[in-house]
């Protein structure tokens, strides 16, 4: 029987031996471009392929977390207890926004990509006009974002600070929480857990999935994703294959990069940038982080 596992897309995932052509020519090609963004001291973030190429479809990322729901009642009920209203960093397609929006606070969205931008903005109009009135949406980078007005509640939900990649992108993270929550508001957020095995795999196997159906042709692509780590810059690479059942010219492959966050070195990420954390637990439920934690949840405040 093959070995099994499940990574963060939760798709399942069978062990094979070496990457299809198509992915190992794009894992060398991805290695050097993000190798050349990090040695860049004009632009320390990696390339939009590995930070936005995951995001440039938004009903594909509707279809894929469609059963993500733990993290929604957690920041809805955070909402809920805040009294609103609440800014979103890295709004997404509005998973989040608009459960809250349907509780009746009113919340703004911030995301830097354009087709979930639209997603969400779609996403949106189907709602009834009093939740659709709740909430307000921006395009813009939330290390950049300096609105006029303050609110009780900011989040960061389902793995926006890992898109973090650098000291300094962390610190602007930081520093725009700061500069728009209220004295004695809640700052929460969720960052993957680092599994050390997990990261120490080799770039040359295959975890091959089953088939994929894409939202836009309704063909069902064969999946697999190959893992890369780069130790210096604490950056995983997930190369997410999709390869067409008859056509190879059609296939694709899809770069994702995240920064990951040790437990003790968030906490002291979060010190020095001015927070004090009010919890830091393993899951949505408040769990201890533990080796079957896939996601760090932190609530913190400004000291």
């Amino acid at each position: 029987m093959p070995t099994c596992e499940t990574t963060f897309t939760g798709f399942l995932h069978l062990r094979d031996t070496s990457p299809t052509p198509t992915v190992a020519v794009a894992l060398r090609s991805w290695r050097l471009t993000f190798a050349t963004a990090v040695a860049d001291s004009k632009d320390r973030r990696p390339r939009s392929t590995g930070s936005e190429a995951h995001y440039s479809d938004g009903r594909y990322y509707d279809q894929t977390y469609r059963r993500r729901r733990q993290d929604v009642r957690f920041y809805t009920d955070l909402a809920i207890e805040s009294g609103g209203p609440v800014l979103e960093l890295g709004v997404g397609t509005g998973r989040v926004a608009l459960s809250i929006a349907k509780k009746g606070i009113e919340i703004v969205g911030v995301e830097p990509v354009a087709p979930m931008l639209e997603q969400a903005e779609e996403n949106v109009r189907r709602l009834a006009p009093t939740a659709r009135d709740r909430i307000e949406l921006r395009q813009g980078d939330l290390r950049k974002l300096r609105l006029r007005r303050r609110f009780p509640l900011v989040i960061a939900p389902f793995h926006v600070w890992n898109h973090l990649y650098t000291r300094g992108d962390i610190e602007q993270g930081f520093r725009t929480v700061r500069h728009h929550l209220r004295r004695g508001g809640r700052f929460a957020f969720d960052v993957l857990l680092p599994d050390p095995a997990s990261l120490a795999r080799s770039p040359a196997k295959r975890y091959r999935g089953g088939l994929v159906p894409h939202p836009h042709d309704g063909i069902r692509y064969r999946y697999s994703e190959y893992f890369s780590y780069d130790p210096a810059s604490q950056v995983e690479t997930v190369m997410m294959d999709f390869e067409h059942p008859d056509d190879p010219n059609r296939s694709f492959c899809t770069p994702l990069t995240q920064r990951q966050f040790f437990p003790a070195e968030l906490e002291a990420l979060l010190h020095y940038n001015g927070f004090t954390i009010e919890s830091h637990r393993g899951d949505f439920e408040g769990k201890p982080i533990s080796l079957a934690t896939e996601s760090q949840v932190i609530v913190a405040r400004t000291r």
